[in-house]
């Protein structure tokens, strides 16, 4: 019996040796890291990250991840660490990926390195701090391109900054100025609240409220009075004040969250910022109309380029869609397809007669509207920082693809209609190049005149 009891004890205590052991050993790979072998095999399993074209961005080559296009869409494949996933798309799919499946993408590699070479030369030429494009397919809602410059190669992470590692056209948030007034008066449009041919007395300066009133500005001259379809060529914030002053809070309030505004971007697995509308509860006089001209909200390029979207496809709000095969959201109405024909031709009136050279291309009909957006630093508007944001799409009539730029901090000529529009234009020359598509005749203008924001 004792004898029993001594080999059951030698048992016993080999084996709480053997679980110490595995303890030790489970702890020393947390703490140090896989053996070599072990992560070599990690990595050579893992899946590519490719395009439906069959180009390929991201591959395991022995136990290296490599990015074969360098800095093509660096900032939103992200990178690996040595068994996993740590930025972008390599970490929101790292399960999948691990698993030794491929995650296709809905970029088009073409359009991606067009949008990236355009923000490089833009950027650096106005001296901007960085910058970013956003292309979508208009009836999909397929991402087709995602660009950010800096430029960021996964290849090298180590050794470049984590700044240049953020994917901001999904996750930085901005205030996107006058690129909203398009979207509000398609609203006003859908609540019969204006009409294109609508006149306005519009001063330079306008008190709006009550009891907590502001006094607003206009940035551009124009004659003292405006039809709704002026206020959008000239960019008037006495124009658009106009136009909410009888738009219910409630209401506008809800057609900027059905625009995707102060909202989860439906989009699953990759990582995006929400942006913010104040509460309702917060809304009045003034409040209503700085939101009508971009003011006091924010949002993130992707965000803009959905609303826009919207316009684009016949008043369908279309969530994005990044990644094949995933389930996409539901498309809902958010004005009809008789106000989204309205607000596509003000909009192509903005750049046909407010911006043609520095939005348009000659022989193609485009559409879309500016913004310069003052930057908040320290809980006041700079007089120095700006946004140059543009949002449109194009054709205007039949719209095939919808384009936002957003370009932070420029020190040269930083209004929107003197850079985020000139990249807008040589994106879409670039995609129109590649349709090859003869020019048509585009529709009459009045004369070109000053520019708008």
């Amino acid at each position: 019996m004792e004898m029993k009891i001594r080999v059951r004890s030698r048992v016993m205590h080999l084996i709480a040796l053997l679980v110490s052991f595995m303890l030790v050993w489970a702890y020393a790979q947390l703490e140090w890291g896989l053996p070599q072998g072990v992560r070599r095999a990690m990595v050579q399993v893992r899946g590519s990250i490719v395009t439906t074209d069959g180009s390929v961005l991201a591959r395991s080559v022995g136990d290296r991840r490599v990015y074969p296009n360098g800095s093509l869409a660096g900032q939103l494949l992200g990178m690996m660490g040595d068994t996993n996933g740590l930025e972008g798309l390599e970490a929101a799919y790292d399960s999948r990926l691990a698993a030794g499946q491929n995650v296709t993408l809905t970029l088009d590699p073409a359009i991606q390195a067009a949008a990236e070479g355009v923000l490089k030369s833009a950027v650096n030429a106005h001296q901007a701090e960085y910058g970013s494009v956003v292309a979508l397919d208009t009836k999909s809602g397929k991402v087709l391109a995602v660009a950010t410059y800096p430029a960021f190669d996964p290849n090298t992470w180590k050794s470049q900054s984590a700044s240049v590692w953020r994917n901001r056209a999904f996750l930085d948030t901005f205030e996107p100025g006058s690129t909203i007034k398009g979207l509000v008066v398609a609203a006003a449009l859908q609540e019969h609240l204006t009409t294109p041919n609508t006149l306005y007395d519009t001063p330079m300066s306008r008190r709006v409220g009550g009891r907590f009133s502001a006094v607003i500005h206009d940035a551009v001259q124009h004659p003292p009075t405006l039809t709704t379809q002026l206020v959008l060529r000239y960019s008037s914030n006495v124009g658009m004040s106009h136009v909410v002053e009888h738009f219910p809070n409630e209401k506008l309030y809800n057609y900027l969250t059905s625009y995707g505004f102060g909202q989860s971007v439906p989009m699953p697995t990759v990582r995006t910022s929400t942006g913010r509308l104040q509460p309702l509860r917060r809304w009045d006089d003034v409040v209503r109309t700085t939101n009508a001209f971009g003011q006091g909200m924010s949002a993130t390029l992707l965000q803009l380029a959905t609303a826009y979207n919207t316009l684009a496809n016949g008043g369908l709000y279309v969530a994005p869609r990044l990644v094949e095969g995933e389930v996409q959201q539901p498309p809902h109405e958010v004005i009809s397809a008789q106000t989204a024909r309205t607000i596509r031709e003000l909009l192509h009136y903005v750049v046909s007669n407010g911006i043609p050279h520095e939005a348009g291309i000659e022989g193609y009909d485009l559409a879309g509207k500016t913004g310069t957006a003052q930057v908040v630093v320290d809980g006041r508007y700079s007089d120095t920082i700006y946004d140059s944001v543009f949002a449109g799409f194009f054709p205007s009539e039949q719209p095939r693809v919808t384009l936002a730029v957003m370009v932070h901090g420029a020190k040269e000529a930083y209004h929107g209609s003197m850079l985020a529009a000139p990249i807008y234009r040589d994106v879409a020359a670039a995609i129109i190049s590649k349709w090859a598509e003869r020019p048509v005749q585009v529709k009459s203008a009045n004369a070109p005149a000053k520019n708008s924001q």
